[in-house]
C-alpha cells in the first residue's frame, strides 16, 4: 500500500491553548477525517489513523509553527490537502502549510529540537500599573538550577544547559488600561536526557520580580545548526 507522508504546519492559539496534547491530537485527527483525506490506518487489534506529532506544548502555551504528520494511501496535491484541512479546522487550530516528506526525514517528534518562545510580561498585580515592566524585565536572569517533580521523582535541571543564546527583551504594546508591558524571547533546546518547559523556566525567573507572564507563545521550531 502506498504511503504518502504529509507534514502539516498549524497554529495553536486563542482558547485552544488550554487543551492538552492528547486533546489537540484528537482534534487534528477529526479535522483530517472531516477533510475527507485518504488517511492510512495502522494494522493490529486496535487500528487507528497513522499520525505523528511534534513536541508537545504545555497547557496554556500557544504555538505558531506546530507540526503533525499524517500518512495518506493516495496522493493528494499538498495545496489541495491544505485547503481541505483549513476548511475543516477550528480558527484557533488552523493549518497554514503542508508538504510531503520522505521516509528519511526525521520524525515529527524529534525534527526540531530547538524552540523559540515569546512571553508577554506585565505587572503581577493590577495595583502595580505604574511599574516599569520593561526595566524589570531587563533585570531578569536565569536561575542557577530548577527542581522539578515528574512522576513523583525529583530532578534538578540547570537552565543554562537548555537555553540557547541570550534572553531578548523589548517593549510591547501597552495593556487595555495603559499598563506597561514587555516581551521576553528565549530559545530552549531539548536534550536526549530531557527538556525544560518554558512555563517552568518563566515561573522561576519571575519569582519575586513583580512580573507575570500574561501569555507564552512558541513562535518557531528549528534544527540544531550543523557545524
Amino acid at each position: 500500500m502506498a504511503d504518502f507522508r504529509l507534514r502539516v504546519t498549524y497554529a495553536e492559539t486563542g482558547r485552544l491553548v488550554m487543551l492538552s496534547h492528547l486533546e489537540i491530537a484528537r482534534a487534528l485527527e477529526r479535522a483530517v477525517r472531516r477533510a475527507g483525506l485518504p488517511y492510512a490506518v495502522s494494522q493490529g487489534f486496535s487500528p487507528h489513523m497513522k499520525q505523528a506529532f511534534g513536541s508537545a506544548l504545555p497547557v496554556g502555551v500557544g504555538g505558531l509553527e506546530e507540526i503533525f504528520d499524517v500518512s495518506l494511501t493516495d496522493y493528494v496535491p499538498p495545496e489541495e490537502a491544505l485547503a481541505r484541512l483549513r476548511a475543516s479546522s477550528a480558527p484557533d487550530l488552523m493549518p497554514h502549510a503542508a508538504r510531503y516528506i520522505t521516509k528519511d526525514e526525521t520524525a515529527a517528534s524529534a525534527a526540531y529540537p530547538r524552540s523559540t518562545y515569546e512571553a508577554l510580561l506585565e505587572a503581577s498585580r493590577s495595583s502595580d500599573c505604574e511599574m516599569d515592566v520593561l526595566a524589570a524585565a531587563h533585570e531578569l536572569s536565569l536561575p542557577s538550577e530548577i527542581t522539578v517533580v515528574r512522576k513523583k521523582k525529583e530532578r534538578v535541571l540547570v537552565p543554562s544547559e537548555f537555553v540557547v543564546g541570550e534572553l531578548e527583551v523589548e517593549p510591547a504594546e501597552p495593556g487595555e488600561e495603559g499598563q506597561s508591558r514587555a516581551l521576553v524571547r528565549f530559545t530552549l533546546e531539548s536534550k536526549a536526557s530531557g527538556s525544560l518547559r518554558p512555563d517552568v523556566l518563566l515561573e522561576h525567573m519571575l519569582a519575586d520580580s513583580g512580573l507575570r507572564a500574561a501569555s507564552i507563545l512558541r513562535t518557531k521550531q528549528s534544527e540544531i545548526p550543523k557545524e
